[in-house]
């Protein structure tokens, strides 16, 4: 994320947002907006600016969401300040050509339906109101009115694509136009589900090819919802039950077999069971923390971030010094801005069933608990695995002499079956050998890069306690 430009952004706007309060709200005025307080004296606008110079980087994205929520701003600021942070998180990248061809095959007929819906869909996304000659001609120049006549009153007036081209759609930075795919799937726009899934079925189409999908991850207000994804990584749902840190089998019973509602009787002592929905951004650590705060009515942050870290840290096998290690290691390295990484989940159960390996026989399930989870943005879902000796050896690596440790192919051969099964349903899977992660000195560098790699740099934010301190 570009935090020079979105600091420069934020002047702007409190350049103009002094002349809204007196000096007597700006306090009340820079805590609801994360900013530090302001001090004694000076001009307002000079005690605005002097609390945005001491605002950290890591705080201005979280400053900005807060402008952007709270203030009331022109579409051009607003638009600028909502390029940075799209820009700097998470997003779908769909190329210009396949923003044409997309256009050039779209028939606008079924959201001119309700063109109120459609109108205000552009306007929360769009600059239409930008008449640079506003002093010379009348107002019926602003892309407003020219879309309102040649393509609402008029539709033959302008094809898609030259709509598309007025609206600057397709020089338009990526998570911008992904919105917009959104929005002209979403209930929102167009209250109609076969409309909606005319829309997508054709995006769909172009979109394949580029290596993205609307996918459906839900209802809302009985519709299907939609979101774009990067087709062929991660999944087309997200999650809803999260049976992790178990230190134990879960005791599980179906409450609505016909809903297909689970309910986890052996809880908070033996099972953590996160129930929130998944968003878009993955589950990230801020997340799950809000979970336990709510869950166990801890009001401390502090208090609950170590009780949290401390109870998913009870859950991991005690024989597993690799697996502590790699955990120990994530929370460490992330301990600055440890809100804004995704969770580690620990102990994490994927498939469950009720009869044991050998009451089930050939068909039973490999590989139900995995030893930790991530979930990323875009619907990623991605285990890791220390693999110790259990994971190739015949006596599961428990007899004192060595020397009695034999391979076994066919431990081996079911441990990779799991893994191609879960990849085919979107996981990612990766596997550490448990004598790479043994000492923890010289795991780091391993797991440093690793996790580098796999989470690309994710923006920063600001942490709420360093949990690994406590060592």
């Amino acid at each position: 994320m570009d935090m020079a430009l979105l600091r420069r952004l934020i002047d702007g706007v409190l350049a103009t947002l002094y002349t809204r309060y007196g000096h007597k709200e700006l306090p009340a005025l820079c805590q609801r907006l994360g900013l530090p307080p302001p001090d004694e004296g000076s001009t307002k606008h000079e005690r605005l600016v002097a609390s945005l110079n001491a605002c950290p980087d890591d705080r201005l994205p979280d400053v900005a969401d807060a402008v952007l929520e709270q203030e009331e701003l022109g579409q051009a600021q607003k638009m600028a300040l909502q390029n940075v942070l799209w820009l700097g998180r998470h997003h779908v990248q769909i190329p210009s050509r396949t923003r044409r061809e997309l256009a050039r095959d779209f028939d606008l007929s079924d959201h001119l339906g309700y063109p109120d819906r459609f109108m205000a869909l552009l306007g929360r996304l769009w600059h239409l109101d930008n008449d640079p000659m506003s002093g010379w001609v009348t107002s019926t120049s602003s892309l407003r009115d020219q879309i309102n006549r040649h393509v609402v009153r008029f539709p033959g007036d302008w094809s898609t694509e030259e709509f598309f081209e007025q609206l600057g759609a397709f020089e338009a930075p990526h998570p911008r136009f992904g919105v917009f795919l959104e929005g002209l799937a979403s209930a929102a726009v167009l209250p109609d589900e076969q409309a909606q899934r005319r829309f997508v079925e054709l995006a769909n189409r172009h979109l394949q090819p580029a290596g993205a999908i609307l996918s459906q991850d839900g209802e809302a207000d009985g519709y299907p919802r939609f979101h774009l994804v990067q087709h062929g990584r991660g999944t087309a749902r997200r999650p809803r039950n999260l049976i992790f840190a178990t230190l134990g089998k879960p005791d599980i019973r179906f409450t609505s077999a016909l809903d297909n509602d689970i309910e986890v009787a052996q809880r908070d002592d033996k099972v953590l069971v996160y129930d929130h929905p998944v968003g878009k951004e993955g589950l990230l650590w801020k997340h799950l923390l809000s979970w336990w705060q709510e869950t166990r009515n801890i009001t401390d942050h502090e208090q609950a971030a170590r009780s949290l870290y401390s109870r998913m840290e009870a859950s991991l096998p005690p024989n597993s010094p690799g697996q502590k290690n790699l955990f120990w290691h994530y929370h460490h390295a992330h301990r600055d801005h440890l809100n804004d990484v995704p969770a580690l989940l620990p102990e994490i159960w994927l498939h469950w069933d009720p009869k044991t390996l050998r009451e089930r026989g050939p068909q039973a399930m490999q590989n139900l608990r995995m030893d930790f989870l991530m979930l990323l943005p875009g619907n990623r879902r991605v285990v890791l695995e220390v693999d110790g000796m259990q994971h190739y050896t015949r006596n599961a690596g428990t007899e004192p002499d060595s020397t009695k440790y034999e391979p076994d192919s066919t431990k081996y051969a079911a441990t990779m079956a799991g893994d191609r099964a879960l990849k085919f349903r979107g996981y990612e899977v990766f596997r550490f050998g448990h004598d790479e992660l043994r000492d923890r000195d010289r795991a780091q560098p391993l797991l440093a890069d690793f996790f580098a790699a796999l989470l690309e740099r994710s923006p920063a934010g600001p942490s709420q306690v360093p949990l690994a301190a406590q060592g």
